[in-house]
């Protein structure tokens, strides 16, 4: 059996874009895959990032400093130890990895824990723009191109852009024929294809004494050159 590939779709919303100038982290989120197919199991979590959410960040989330108060710091053990036991050592695939790689690795140094190195990333802007160059590259503009269904994104959020992430990413890896079902099972969970359905007997095709009589006497009225005399 092929080896299992595990990867997590992650997104996260921040407080602002620069995570070298005190920008932090207010929500995660995480789609498991499974060789590039989606599982069903998430992760999603609201932080606290101790300072406030700039107004361009509530623009585009939704999300307030009212709506984090009361959440934990990311340093807290339900978040930052729930998510890296969520992760594991899977590779994760983000769009504009390099921002997400700097918010979390950022987060990750402040408490003192591992950071997750290059070359656990995959980023799908890089795939998309090396597939359609010169098109539009954003979550929104691969969504329209793959028909992947995005109407409840009103605002940006963590977990629902990790799973339209996630749709996009099988896609752009040449779409759903990686999720294809044979002999009852998806293939990409699988790891292998099952083999073929064998017919179970071989199949005859005999006839009774009295139709090969009347068919012999039918072939005796076509002449001696008739074709079905050379197969007697």
């Amino acid at each position: 059996m092929a080896e299992l590939i595990r990867e997590i779709a992650f997104d996260t919303e921040t407080t602002g874009l620069e995570w070298d100038q005190d920008d932090r982290n207010i929500e995660l989120g995480a789609v498991e895959l499974i060789n590039h197919v989606p599982t069903g199991a998430t992760f999603q979590t609201y932080v606290n990032p101790g300072r406030a959410v700039s107004e361009a960040t509530i623009r585009i989330t939704g999300i307030t400093d009212e709506d984090l108060v009361d959440k934990p710091p990311f340093e807290d053990p339900s978040i930052v130890d729930a998510f890296l036991d969520f992760i594991g050592d899977a590779v994760l695939v983000a769009h504009n990895a390099k921002f997400d790689r700097g918010f979390l690795n950022m987060e990750l140094k402040r408490c003192g824990k591992a950071i997750i190195p290059d070359d656990r990333w995959v980023d799908t802007v890089e795939i998309a723009r090396k597939k359609f160059p010169g098109a539009p590259a954003s979550l929104d503009a691969l969504c329209k191109r793959f028909e992947v269904n995005a109407e409840a994104r009103t605002y940006h959020g963590a977990l629902l852009d990790s799973q339209l992430l996630a749709e996009v990413y099988l896609e752009l890896l040449g779409g759903r024929a990686h999720s294809f079902d044979f002999g009852g099972k998806s293939a990409a969970l699988s790891g292998e294809r099952a083999p073929a359905q064998t017919r179970p007997t071989d199949r005859t095709f005999d006839i009774s004494p009295d139709e090969r009589a009347n068919h012999q006497e039918f072939i005796e009225t076509l002449g001696d050159d008739a074709i079905w005399k050379r197969y007697a």
